[in-house]
């Protein structure tokens, strides 16, 4: 909780405390939300395994609307029948490839595309992929925390490829853990994203202002559009000028 919304929430509290009930509607924790998975998949007579229910779970920011509706299809995928021979899968087990192709394909082409503008500081592309983005999301730019967030999970990706110099994607997952791996079909695109920075400092401070936009929009800005457009200028920007172009703002 912010410093502002808790003593906020503490004068609220010694205000209205004596004289009504006071609820906490906390933010569910990772794993209150991975256990709901877990039993809901159970329930609905399928399981999940850990690592595609975390995966889940960390890919879609902790959103219990966005989990539901994104574990439904999982639930649904997993039991519709084959299509070459007609039947039922072997298992109803919803596996980490499962989420990786049900949720993170979908969602992460459009962000690989957005991420390989900004290697290649392309701003105009960049800007246009974005509010392509936004315009494509249910929440629209309410879903900005959410983009941000798989885009920092993808620099923080890239930070490791660069480190670990990975130059082919058979090496990909000898250094990305489970469930911190990118779809297959944005492996070797990612490596050339990686590739495009000099240094891995270059990433670091790719992924500080990242860092920055996150505060900013969870502070409550009025135009979140606004805050994400300024972050696609600062990392289009040439080395030397975006910490100039963070700085003022």
């Amino acid at each position: 909780m912010e410093r502002d919304d808790k003593e906020r929430y503490d004068r609220i509290r010694e205000t209205l405390g004596e004289w009504c009930g006071v609820v906490e509607l906390q933010a569910v924790s990772t794993e209150d939300a991975v256990q709901w998975v877990l039993a809901t998949a159970k329930e609905r007579g399928a399981s999940i395994e850990d690592t595609a229910a975390h995966e889940l779970v960390d890919a879609l920011a902790g959103d219990m609307m966005l989990i539901a509706t994104e574990l439904e299809k999982l639930l649904l995928y997993v039991s519709a029948p084959v299509r070459s021979g007609g039947g039922q899968r072997a298992s109803s087990a919803i596996a980490l490839a499962d989420v990786e192709t049900m949720v993170l394909a979908a969602k992460q082409r459009s962000l690989y595309e957005l991420t390989d503008a900004l290697s290649r500081r392309d701003r105009a592309r960049a800007l246009a992929l974005l509010h392509g983005l936004l315009n494509a999301s249910d929440g629209g730019e309410d879903s900005a925390i959410g983009h941000l967030f798989m885009l920092a999970k993808t620099y923080r990706q890239m930070l490791v490829l660069h480190e670990k110099n990975v130059r082919d994607a058979r090496s990909i997952w000898q250094v990305l853990w489970p469930g911190f791996r990118m779809p297959p079909f944005a492996a070797e695109l990612l490596i050339q994203q990686a590739r495009r920075f000099k240094t891995a400092g270059q990433i670091a401070q790719a992924l500080r202002s990242i860092a920055k936009a996150d505060l900013e929009l969870r502070s409550g800005p009025v135009d979140k559009t606004l805050v994400l457009e300024r972050l696609v200028l600062a990392l289009t920007a040439e080395q030397n000028s975006a910490d100039r172009l963070l700085q003022s703002h």
